[in-house]
């Protein structure tokens, strides 16, 4: 068989033929990181003694890398990188603009100080079953999750979480653990087997996977498929991620269940990425179609916020209790993405940071109450105030925070979405929002009377010291919850700028595609 002819073939009309900016590597650093330190810990698999050592350092490291490319996106816009120097859409595509940046940055935060409280808390056959190698895996899948530019990369980053996850929440092999499994696993492979089906779809309506380039197309009407029908299956997907109304009950089913940290980490990190999915495809990918969704998601928000304060007033168990909040937090930033606005947008976006803090802190607080009033019952508790009289002054902050009453971080976000819903005349959605934040004030209020202004049942306990694993990181969150709430002018314009970069996505598409100068 006579061989083809010699055709001289143009790679540089394929492959980025200039040299990476060494800035521009900051984008791949936090995955790369994390999953090369996760390989060293699991090497060390024999020497325990040596993770956390290795782990928090690691944190820093990744704390200060986020904050780099945070002040990298702010200064000079968003910043692509393509693996395999491929030209985007055919390689893979790390794109990062404000919100992913902010969202990679409070993650990073949040776990190196959930670290810490560890140090405290699991044990050395917590860590033997491999507790630090999958915070790096989990650390990995989020970050990932964050800073990618692809849809199909953003599945994998999923699976990665959530292979993670499943290995933390079980650390322990107690028999509630497993059941807690059973119920997180079932819900979250639907959810995800939902995700990609709704990704071939995707791709067989766009023919690509790339973000900028699918955004650009359906903003040109390239197709005449039915994307409502597509932006319906990742409504769904995204919401039984991120545990929106009606297919929230694996939440508070699962998140009791684990060791504190981990119940910590989960209620900061893992529903808020499913938020993010959110916003990003359905905002800047899918415009049209969220719009013609709004009302659903307006009637989804509603109901995930009520449904979700009536669960923790109902609620005796405190992480049970909190497993509700967490989801009434996520009803609130959905009123945001039905709104669709920039303002509606700006404040789901500082709702969802400040929540990764807040609920973090409270899980964390959780555990030190427990451990100074012997249980998580509401009706066992007591006494708290007179055991320590700063850790009671400091829950009575996060409690304000939590409820959304000033000065705190949760005022701020809430001010902006219920200014954003009357001025579109939603008042019926601010009205929602005003609501729960009045019910969670009492579920609050409920929770310091019984646990920390009621004496203790029998004999008073001997006040013990809050061990310092436990008080940096509730110290240190508490500082973010207040200086949030103090001068919250640079992060709202940090929100705001991130909400005008998904409305207007222009600076994004041409950091991936700058030949065609954001339009193709």
């Amino acid at each position: 068989m006579a061989g083809l002819p010699d055709i001289p073939v143009d790679l540089f009309a394929a492959l980025v033929a200039a040299p990476v900016p060494v800035g521009h590597w900051l984008v791949i650093l936090p995955v790369a990181l994390c999953i090369g330190l996760g390989a060293i810990l699991l090497m060390l698999r024999n020497r325990t003694e040596w993770h956390a050592a290795i782990a928090i350092p690691g944190l820093v490291l990744l704390v200060l890398i986020d904050a780099a490319l945070l002040y990298k996106v702010v200064d000079e816009g968003a910043v692509t990188m393509v693996m395999g120097r491929w030209l985007p859409p055919f390689g893979i595509a790390f794109s990062v603009d404000i919100f992913g940046a902010l969202m990679a940055l409070t993650a990073a935060i949040v776990a190196l100080l959930a670290s810490f409280y560890s140090l405290g808390e699991i044990t050395v056959s917590g860590r033997r079953y491999g507790f630090f190698p999958f915070l790096m895996l989990l650390l990995a899948g989020v970050s990932g999750a964050f800073l990618t530019g692809d849809v199909f990369n953003l599945y994998v980053w999923f699976e990665v979480l959530l292979i993670s996850s499943f290995g933390l929440l079980i650390l322990g092999s107690e028999r509630e653990q497993i059941d807690g499994a059973l119920k997180y696993a079932v819900l979250n492979l639907i959810a995800t087997t939902l995700f990609l089906v709704s990704v071939g779809y995707l791709y067989a309506v766009f023919g690509t996977l790339n973000m900028a380039d699918i955004a650009m197309k359906a903003r040109a009407g390239e197709s005449n498929a039915p994307l409502t029908t597509l932006a319906g299956l990742f409504l769904l997907a995204f919401g039984m991620k991120a545990a929106a109304f009606p297919v929230n009950f694996w939440l508070p089913a699962s998140y009791h269940t684990p060791r504190i940290t981990v119940s910590a980490l989960f209620a900061g990190l893992l529903t808020k990425v499913g938020i993010y999915a959110l916003i990003r495809v359905l905002v800047m990918l899918l415009p049209v179609e969220r719009a013609g969704l709004g009302p659903l998601v307006t009637v989804i928000a509603i109901a995930t916020m009520l449904v979700g304060v009536m669960g923790a007033l109902g609620a005796n168990d405190v992480r049970r209790m909190l497993g509700y909040i967490v989801i009434s937090g996520i009803g609130t930033m959905l009123a945001g993405v039905a709104l669709g606005n920039a303002d509606g947008l700006s404040g789901a976006i500082f709702y969802a940071l400040h929540s990764m803090v807040l609920m973090t802190a409270l899980y964390l607080l959780a555990g030190q109450a427990a451990r100074l009033g012997g249980s998580f019952s509401l009706t066992a508790l007591g006494g708290l105030y007179r055991q320590s009289g700063w850790f009671a002054g400091l829950s009575l902050v996060l409690f304000f925070a939590v409820s959304g009453l000033p000065p705190f971080s949760g005022f701020w976000p809430k001010v902006v979405l219920v200014k954003a819903a009357l001025a579109t005349g939603a008042w019926w959605l601010a009205a929602t929002i005003l609501l729960a934040g009045f019910l969670t004030t009492i579920v609050f209020g409920r929770v310091f009377l019984l646990a920390y202004w009621r004496p203790a049942a029998g004999d008073s306990v001997a006040a013990e010291p809050i061990r310092w694993q436990a008080a940096l990181p509730l110290l240190a969150l508490s500082l973010l919850v207040i200086g949030f709430g103090l001068f919250p002018e640079r992060l709202l314009h940090l929100t705001q700028a991130a909400a005008a970069g998904l409305e207007q996505p222009s600076a994004y598409l041409h950091s991936v595609f700058p030949a065609a100068g954001g339009a193709r």
